[in-house]
């Protein structure tokens, strides 16, 4: 199973648009060390021909273009991508999918009913893709035990874990929360038994995510905030890290003190905020991951279990 990290970054990007922390600013002028990052998604493979995709970025056309094997060029329309899995509803994780709508076909895309109720009702995505290429929805069961397979994509069996989180702004239930709302990911490959958890959007370890985190042989989770008061801060926004559904990496409640319990070889931060100190690859920050073996996510970041 090939796992490639089409794009890194929280929501905004890095740097984003009308942002000027020290970080953004520092990027443009070229005064930190670190590099730009687009938001967030990931590609999956088990024959590197066929692919998956997590998420579909507002930066999705600059991430293909990064990324050629999503465009194999075997006929006058073509494309390597055979479905697509939306985590959550969110912004950041669905605009993309306008940027796909010239397809000929309908597109595959494989969420829970909650966020398809988001993307029908709240922010009808798919309503619009409707007038062009259409969609084909493939509801994501949530149940203990149950699991699905992506047609066209051998030897990846694929587990959502239902995560406590709010829906988005504009979701019918924003103040409700459901089942569904957003979900992890255990991706596993049937041939060699390796398994990757993948969870963008983690605000807590809840005790049911622990069996699907402790078989990983890679754990790729949450990296948005060093600190839960990072953005109220540096003066940006009153929202707490925990508040957005996001658990800060620092602290004794932080990821990096959470991911201690568990023995995956690989262990990689990804969604990370233009706030994130993290960012600055000479920051004190970044050497206390590197002491903990955690990696920092990159665009183009490539691997396999």
């Amino acid at each position: 199973m090939r796992v490639h990290v089409l794009g890194s970054a929280a929501g905004g990007g890095f740097p984003q648009w009308n942002c000027n922390c020290p970080n953004c600013d520092g990027l443009r002028k070229g005064t930190i060390k670190a590099t730009a990052r687009t938001q967030s998604s990931i590609a999956v493979s088990s024959d590197n021909i066929n692919w998956l995709l997590f998420n579909t970025s507002p930066d999705i056309l600059t991430q293909f273009q990064q990324f050629p094997e999503l465009q194999p060029g075997r006929a006058i329309r073509d494309t390597a991508i055979r479905g697509i899995v939306l985590m959550d509803a969110q912004i950041d994780h669905t605009t993309g999918l306008f940027m796909l709508r010239e397809g000929k076909t309908p597109l595959d895309i494989y969420c829970t009913d909650m966020v398809y109720e988001d993307l029908t009702r709240g922010n009808p995505i798919f309503n619009v893709l409707g007038h062009f290429c259409g969609v084909t929805w493939h509801q994501i069961p949530t149940a203990v035990g149950s699991s699905f397979e992506v047609v066209g994509i051998d030897d990846i069996r694929i587990t959502a874990v239902p995560l406590s989180s709010k829906a988005p702004p504009f979701s019918p239930h924003r103040h409700d929360p459901h089942e569904g709302d957003n979900i992890g990911i255990q991706l596993e490959d049937t041939r060699s038994g390796k398994k990757l958890f993948y969870a963008p959007g983690l605000a807590s370890i809840e005790p049911h995510l622990l069996p699907f985190m402790q078989q990983a042989d890679c754990l790729m989770v949450d990296g948005t905030c060093w600190t839960n008061d990072e953005m109220r801060a540096l003066g940006i926004s009153n929202k707490l890290s925990l508040d957005m559904g996001h658990m800060p990496q620092s602290g004794p409640d932080g990821m990096i003190e959470a991911l201690k319990q568990f023995s995956a070889s690989k262990k990689i931060l990804i969604h990370i905020n233009n706030t994130n100190p993290i960012l600055r690859e000479d920051s004190r920050e970044r050497a206390m991951l590197q002491q903990e073996k955690i990696d920092v996510a990159f665009d183009g970041m490539d691997f396999s279990l």
